[in-house]
C-alpha cells in the first residue's frame, strides 16, 4: 500500500523505513530539506513539500504525522490545501486526547477522516517494530492493518476503539513508564546510599534483568545506561517531561481516580530540575537509552 509519512523525527525516520521494508511505497516529507535527502538515499520516495506529498500517493491517501502535538494544528492547516475528501490523516504523535477529539470533530465535518495512533517503542524499535494503538474510524483502521503490520511488532497493534482513545491508552501508557522508571531509580538510589559501600551498579542491574521478577525492557535500558556512562557521573539529573504524564494526573483528578504512584513520579520530574541525585539520573539515562531524548542540564 501506499502512505505518506510527514516528520522525519527519531521515530517518523525508522517507520517509515520500517514501511519501505515492508514493501509498501512510502512518501516521507519533512520541514529540513537534509532528512528528505537523507531518507531518499534509503530508497523512500522524497517530497520538498506537502503538496509534492498529496500528488505522489494515489487516492484515497493515508498521510501519517509524527510531528510534535504543539504543531498539529498549524500542519492541518497546511494539509486541508493540498488533500481531499476522504483521504485518511493519522496523528501518530503524542497529542493530548481531548484536542484530538476536537480535532477529529472539525476535519470530520471538513470531509477528512481522522484517526489517532498511540505509538511506543522509542529508537530501539526501530529494528524490534513498535507497540501501535488506534483509534477513530474502524473501516479506516483495516485499510491500515498492511501498514501497521509493517511498522509493529508480532501482535503490536490493535484497535483501541472511537477517536481518541488511541492516544488516550498511550497516554496512560506513558503514566505507568513514568512509576515504573521513578521506582527503578528510588531503588539504585537506596542500593547507592545503603549499608553496602561501592555496590556494582552494572552488575547489579545485569543480574536483575536475567531471571528476576522485574527483569524488563526497561532494566534492559538500565543496563545499557550503567554501560555507557560509567556511575552516571556524567548524566545531568534534570528529567524532562513531555505532557503525557501530566494529562493522565489531571485525567485522574477529573474522574476520581486514585493515581498515587504515578502523580509522584511526575511530581518527581519537577524536584529533578532543583536537586541531582542518582534517582534523577538514572531516570533521566533511561529516557535517554529509550528514547533518544538527551539531557537537560
Amino acid at each position: 500500500m501506499e502512505l505518506g509519512i510527514i516528520g522525519l523525527g527519531r521515530m517518523g525516520y525508522n517507520m517509515a523505513l520500517r514501511l519501505k521494508e515492508g514493501n509498501h511505497k512510502v512518501v516521507a516529507f519533512n520541514r529540513t530539506k537534509e532528512k528528505v535527502d537523507e531518507i531518499a538515499k534509503e530508497g523512500v520516495t522524497p517530497a520538498y513539500s506537502l503538496k509534492e506529498l498529496a500528488e505522489k500517493l494515489e487516492k484515497p491517501r493515508i498521510v501519517w504525522l509524527m510531528v510534535p502535538h504543539k504543531v498539529v494544528d498549524s500542519m492541518l492547516e497546511e494539509l486541508e490545501s493540498v488533500l481531499e475528501k476522504g483521504d485518511i490523516i493519522v496523528d501518530g504523535g503524542n497529542s493530548n486526547f481531548n484536542e484530538t477529539v476536537k480535532r477529529g470533530e472539525e476535519m470530520e465535518k471538513k470531509g477528512f477522516i481522522y484517526m489517532d495512533a498511540g505509538v511506543s517503542g522509542g529508537t530501539a524499535a526501530a529494528k524490534t517494530g513498535y507497540c501501535i494503538m488506534v483509534g477513530g474510524n474502524k473501516e479506516a483502521y483495516k485499510k491500515m492493518v498492511p501498514a501497521l503490520k509493517s511498522m509493529a511488532t508480532t501482535n503490536g497493534y490493535e484497535y483501541i476503539g472511537p477517536r481518541g482513545s488511541g492516544h488516550y491508552v498511550k497516554m496512560v501508557h506513558n503514566a505507568i513508564e513514568y512509576g515504573i522508571m521513578e521506582a527503578m531509580g528510588e531503588g539504585f538510589h537506596l542500593l547507592e546510599k545503603g549499608p553496602y559501600k561501592d555496590l556494582n551498579m552494572l552488575k547489579i542491574a545485569r543480574l536483575w534483568n536475567n531471571g528476576s521478577i522485574i527483569r524488563s525492557f526497561l532494566m534492559e535500558m538500565a543496563v545499557n545506561a550503567f554501560e555507557h556512562h560509567p556511575e552516571l557521573k556524567d548524566v545531568p539529573g534534570h528529567i524532562d517531561d513531555t505532557g503525557e504524564g501530566r494529562w493522565a494526573v489531571e485525567t485522574a483528578m477529573k474522574h476520581s481516580v486514585p493515581f498515587t504512584v504515578n502523580t509522584q513520579a511526575l511530581f518527581s520530574r519537577y524536584r529533578s530540575r532543583e536537586k541531582e541525585t542518582l534517582s534523577n539520573k538514572l531516570v533521566a539515562a533511561l529516557r535517554d537509552e529509550f528514547g533518544g531524548h538527551g539531557f537537560k542540564k
